[in-house]
């Protein structure tokens, strides 16, 4: 049975789009050491990624992009990237295990798991791979808007996050419809 588990990174941030993956796992070829990525030091994440897009059977990303995020809400612009994410798989699963208890509409069935992304392995792998995508895209945000050390807190709500906002103001990549933003947002 194709099962593809799903999981998203990049709700909580103030910054940067919510990223999300569907993985494939192939069990002939098993992965030691799949966890929940929050849970695992970056390098670790770097090695499982490649362990995953290496020996999965197909894996894919999906993502909102902040201006969804802003229009859409960010459980809504979740579940879109998620669908995004099973809908670019390359195989077509016969089940989808979602991590937590919201699932994105999709054509095949959908069950979620709560913590799943600590006990079931192609959620897991999942995971790492939407965490490992996301923390790139924020470095590279970094460089493109020096000042916020993206790089170190990936956008996340940050004491110092919270003062380069004030220092700086917004950046195309904040997402206007968080509170901190909005109401610095206001004040400026």
């Amino acid at each position: 049975m194709l099962i593809a588990g799903v999981d998203e990174v990049g709700r909580g941030p103030l910054a940067g789009p919510v990223v999300a993956a569907a993985v494939i796992l192939d069990e002939t070829r098993p992965i030691e050491g799949l966890a929940d990525s929050k849970t695992l030091s970056a390098y670790r994440r770097e090695e499982l990624s490649v362990l995953i897009r290496e020996r999965a059977l197909c894996w894919a990303l999906g993502r909102a992009e902040v201006e969804e995020i802003d229009r859409l809400n960010i459980l809504q612009a979740s579940l879109l990237a998620m669908q995004r994410a099973v809908m670019a798989l390359t195989l077509q699963p016969q089940l989808v295990l979602v991590d937590g208890n919201q699932a994105p509409s999709l054509a095949y069935p959908v069950t979620t798991v709560i913590r799943g992304d600590a006990t079931v392995p192609s959620i897991s792998a999942a995971s790492i791979l939407a965490k490992v995508a996301r923390d790139a895209e924020m470095c590279e945000m970094d460089r493109r808007f020096p000042g916020y050390d993206f790089s170190r807190h990936k956008g996340y709500p940050t004491s110092m996050h919270l003062e380069a906002l004030k220092r700086l103001g917004t950046c195309p990549i904040h997402r206007r419809s968080f509170a901190p933003v909005r109401q610095l947002s206001e004040i400026l």
